[in-house]
């Protein structure tokens, strides 16, 4: 998996598949999960020097490997293919200089309360066992890139560093989120509550725990019949109301919590037992999923009045 995060950043990257025989070279490599230097010119039709000066192009932006194999006949240059996935960010977020700005890792939330199937897991492995609830106190959790509980909450404090003397307008909370079902299941509804310091601000329905396809950040080791990815949702709470993806929630206000750089924020999510749909809940966090973030904060802030 090759993350571009900005046009400028992939400019190399496009020169290389702005040509027709490299877009060919990589089909080819592909299809026949490799091919030695000779085979590959001769198949192209194209004498050797001109495959090199091509296949550099593509081993210099990581999308094809050259490795070194003896055979009977001398070394052979093998060439494959490097990457599966290109993932690429065409727009940069945009600035605010009254905007703070903070990432919080899933596994560091200050409260919790879970009930399985739940568990806890960094990108390179499982933390403690899974559906024990005690690891969820586990000093490994701090490292945790994605957890899961069937029903219950956890909860977060998001750092609050605006200067001093001003007020919040607006939070923006961003999260990969899915439902939690045995194994996974597409089609699993499951209503996930927020709070923002014990206030209501409102649910989403989660469709489904999604399975069908890995997720493009998931890592290998990952089991191909657990939580693969979720939806990227943002949650706005500002003078208008509550939001999630630009659509209002409820009528709950930034107003009515009165924030300033003084205010702790708590913000959690549940699962409550007396929910419709007790479909559990999934978070993914950097190295998980097809977003790569952890749960991202923005604090939009002005000066008391």
């Amino acid at each position: 998996m090759l993350h571009i995060k900005s046009l400028d950043e992939g400019l190399e990257l496009f020169k290389a598949l702005g040509s027709d025989i490299r877009i060919e070279i990589i089909k080819i490599l592909i299809n026949e999960s490799g091919m030695n230097m000779n085979e590959l010119a001769s198949k192209l039709q194209i004498t050797n020097g001109a495959l090199t000066s091509h296949i550099r192009k593509l081993e210099e932006c990581g999308i094809v490997t050259v490795s070194s194999e003896t055979s009977g006949h001398g070394n052979q240059k093998v060439c494959s293919v490097n990457l599966d996935k290109i993932l690429i960010d065409i727009q940069d977020a945009p600035k605010n200089e009254k905007v703070y700005t903070s990432d919080i890792k899933v596994g560091l939330f200050n409260d919790y309360e879970v009930y399985p199937t739940c568990g806890l897991a960094s990108s390179k492995k499982l933390i403690g066992e899974v559906d024990d609830t005690r690891y969820f106190s586990h000093p490994e959790r701090y490292e945790a890139d994605i957890l899961w509980f069937t029903r219950g909450y956890v909860e977060y404090s998001i750092p609050n560093f605006i200067p001093f003397n001003q007020k919040i307008d607006e939070i923006c909370i961003s999260a990969e989120l899915s439902s939690e079902a045995p194994g996974v299941n597409n089609v699993w509804p499951s209503d996930i509550y927020f709070y923002l310091n014990d206030t209501l601000l409102g649910t989403w329905i989660s469709p489904g725990d999604f399975g069908d396809v890995k997720g493009i950040f998931t890592p290998d080791w990952w089991f191909p019949n657990w939580n693969q990815y979720g939806m990227l949702k943002m949650l706005v709470i500002n003078h208008k109301g509550t939001f999630i993806d630009g659509l209002k929630i409820s009528d709950v206000t930034i107003d009515q919590l009165a924030l300033t750089s003084k205010s702790s924020i708590k913000f959690k999510l549940e699962v409550p037992e007396n929910a419709e749909h007790v479909g559990g809940l999934t978070i993914f966090g950097r190295g998980f999923g097809n977003y790569n973030q952890d749960i991202c904060a923005k604090i939009a802030y002005s000066p008391l009045e």
